[in-house]
């Protein structure tokens, strides 16, 4: 069985995903996804709603783990039904969560199967047993790194709504359409997760330096043009491929520019942030570098500099001041230090000027 997903973000089609079931393991199960991928069971008699995924969202997704949905009820995660009644028995667990891109069942409990799915995005070998593997994603993976990767908010829920747009069965001689790195218009050539990426080889560090060292060089140049929201994603993204990097497998020298990189690839994260007015990943970049026992104290320095800096934009004049008068320690007499000094002064005076008008009229 093959069916799929048209998935949209904030009202914009981001593109299809295709399923592969594997029905000559769990049939029951794979049967029940079927069905409601193409609706053809109609109006729920319980709760009056389609058997259907059309229209209903992904409520759930934890970067390295796995993203989920299914509930076209409630659409919160305590909803959603199957083909067969409310609940359905696990059919067997013959399948692990071995690999990304699953497809799995949701439960809150043995036998409580309905419509409610997750797709993996790491090895889940702690829900062996427990949930029963039925497909897996054919693809459109990288839409589902997308997901993985969107801005959440409370109880992990997308800040923009991941929709099922559409959804449907295809024949069971499709060929899945061959695999492209996305083309974000930046001239990224590698996959979001280095893992996922035919080019990058942990086994093979000089693979993965090669993208890191090609992540950087975009960044630079992204920074270089003005498009600092993509410049600031490089260079996580190189960070983020660097980090996985375990350095028993290195040698000496490769130790030392992984170390090299590490701080480079935050301290120019940091700057990015800052040309792209994003106080918060600022800081949170440039307390990467302060924490880095690499970093050397030049580059200490421009940690604490950009970590105020930060601040500064966050409109917490006492921590900029903490920040930049510890760059300044490093580098007495630094004109650029002195100056967000002085600006985070002036930003405090004025803030409690406007505070002090606003109470005068109330008073008044």
């Amino acid at each position: 069985m093959i069916t799929y997903f048209d998935i949209s973000a904030a009202g914009v089609l981001k593109g299809r995903v295709v399923f592969k079931l594997y029905d000559d393991v769990v049939p029951r199960t794979a049967e029940n996804f079927r069905a409601l991928c193409t609706g053809e069971k109609g109006i729920s008699e319980k709760s009056g709603k389609p058997l259907t995924y059309e229209g209903s969202l992904f409520h759930r997704v934890i970067k390295g783990f796995m993203c989920q949905g299914g509930d076209f009820t409630h659409g919160t995660g305590v909803g959603g039904e199957s083909i067969y009644g409310e609940k359905f028995e696990d059919e067997n667990f013959q399948l692990n969560h071995d690999k990304p891109f699953l497809l799995s069942m949701a439960n809150a409990g043995p036998n409580t199967n309905g419509s409610q799915f997750f797709i993996t995005t790491v090895p889940t070998p702690h829900l062996n047993g427990k949930h029963v593997v039925f497909g897996e994603v054919i693809q459109g993976k990288s839409i589902a790194r997308a997901l993985e990767r969107c801005e959440k908010g409370e109880s992990d829920r997308p800040v923009d709504d991941w929709v099922i747009s559409s959804c449907g069965q295809l024949p069971e001689d499709y060929v899945p359409e061959p695999h492209q790195v996305p083309d974000d218009g930046t001239g990224d050539i590698y996959e979001a997760v280095a893992e996922d990426d035919e080019k990058v080889d942990y086994k093979k560090p000089e693979t993965v330096f090669e993208a890191v060292r090609f992540l950087k060089e975009l960044g630079t140049n992204l920074l270089k043009e003005s498009r600092f929201d993509k410049s600031l994603e490089k260079y996580n993204k190189g960070a983020e491929f660097l980090s996985d990097l375990a350095e028993k497998d290195l040698n000496e020298e490769q130790v030392v520019e992984k170390a090299q990189l590490s701080v480079s690839l935050n301290l120019n994260a940091a700057l990015a942030a800052l040309k792209d007015k994003n106080g918060k990943k600022a800081i949170a970049a440039a307390e990467k570098v302060l924490a880095d026992t690499h970093a050397d104290e030049k580059q200490q320095r421009k940690a604490w500099y950009r970590k105020g800096s930060g601040y500064l934009l966050t409109k917490n004049e006492d921590s900029a001041l903490d920040a930049f008068n510890a760059a300044l320690l490093l580098s007495p007499g630094d004109a650029a230090v002195l100056k967000g000094i002085q600006d985070a002064k002036r930003q405090a005076q004025a803030r409690k000027n406007q505070q002090k008008k606003a109470m005068s009229k109330f008073f008044s």
